[in-house]
């Protein structure tokens, strides 16, 4: 589809009257989210004596690989997932722009502050721990803030509220299973606070794309199909992104079926997409490119998995050969 122009004048007018309409929608969310968010404290859920200073200014010791206990997939995963958090800045800079005021502006500062929480404990969890060169890290850190973010050409507000929900989602499933196959209790203790919070932020957002439905319902629709076919990860601009990506999925963190599933469809029914009534032309077309489009992830899905499993056959063989010579 063409990027919408937001400098046309007509397209400006709905997108702040829609904003104007959501605001009540935003406000009473708000306090929902403030009523149900359980405080947290990151440093109660990392193993500080387990630290020690690294070489330096400090005269510390030297990191070395063997000192990386978790598995190299539960790794990759928690730095992608820590790059992610790091670019905050760039993702707090691109919802601010729709305004800074009221509920909304709100809302913005406090789920900036709670993804940055996110950021600081998995930062503290991997240093302390000693799990990844922190000199590497701090390198990633430094490239992929340096990118910055920027919004796709053409999203609109509800385009970023709307990605928001299917993201948030599929944070809070990469960070629950990156948990549970690090085989480390503490870490898969802290991830889990980190999903519940990504739980509630995928609530809010999805609230509020429900409410659009009953205001726009064409436009929703239309903003759905673009948003779960060109969907991406925040993290994609990360380098080697597309091989780390890979393994995460091989290893069944995060993958086509778990996004298909476990992401796209709960929130789909969610919203009654399929169910929507009182749809124009415009909405009914883009339903049904977005039905053509589930159907086709469907069929990627399965193939992967099928593929999947002959890479952990091939692997676990090789790794046999390795253990008999």
């Amino acid at each position: 589809m063409p990027p919408i122009d937001r400098s046309d004048r007509s397209v400006a007018r709905a997108e702040r009257f829609l904003l104007t309409e959501l605001q009540p929608v935003v406000e009473s969310n708000l306090h929902r989210h403030l009523d149900v968010a359980k405080e947290w404290f990151p440093h109660e859920y990392v193993p500080w004596s387990a630290g020690r200073d690294f070489s330096g200014p400090l005269g510390g010791q030297e990191w070395t690989q063997d000192e990386a206990t978790l598995p190299e997939v539960a790794r990759t995963s928690l730095v992608v997932n820590l790059l992610t958090e790091d670019n905050l800045p760039g993702y707090h800079f691109a919802v601010a722009e729709f305004g800074k005021d009221g509920p909304w502006g709100n809302w913005v500062d406090r789920w900036t502050a709670e993804e940055a929480r996110h950021g600081a404990a998995l930062r503290d969890y991997l240093l302390t721990t000693r799990a990844v060169d922190p000199r590497a890290l701090e390198r990633a850190r430094m490239a992929h803030m340096s990118a910055g973010y920027d919004r796709p050409d053409g999203y609109s507000a509800l385009h970023a509220i709307t990605y928001a929900a299917f993201q948030e989602l599929a944070t809070r499933i990469s960070h629950r299973n990156t948990g549970q196959i690090s085989g480390d209790p503490i870490c898969d203790a802290l991830l889990a606070k980190i999903a519940a919070d990504e739980n509630l932020h995928m609530v809010f957002y999805r609230n509020l794309v429900e409410a659009a439905f009953e205001l726009a319902p064409d436009t929703a629709m239309e903003v759905v199909r673009d948003v779960v076919v060109g969907f991406e990860m925040p993290g994609s601009t990360i380098k080697d992104f597309g091989r780390k990506s890979a393994e995460i999925a091989i290893a069944g963190i995060y993958d086509l079926r778990l996004h298909r599933d476990s992401v796209v469809m709960p929130i789909l029914r969610k919203l009654r997409v399929f169910e929507q009534e009182g749809l124009g032309p415009v909405g009914e077309a883009a339903r049904d490119e977005l039905a053509a489009f589930i159907a086709q992830l469907d069929v990627k899905a399965t193939s992967f998995t099928d593929r999947r499993e002959g890479i952990r056959a091939a692997r676990a063989k090789r790794e046999a050969a390795t253990v008999a010579v």
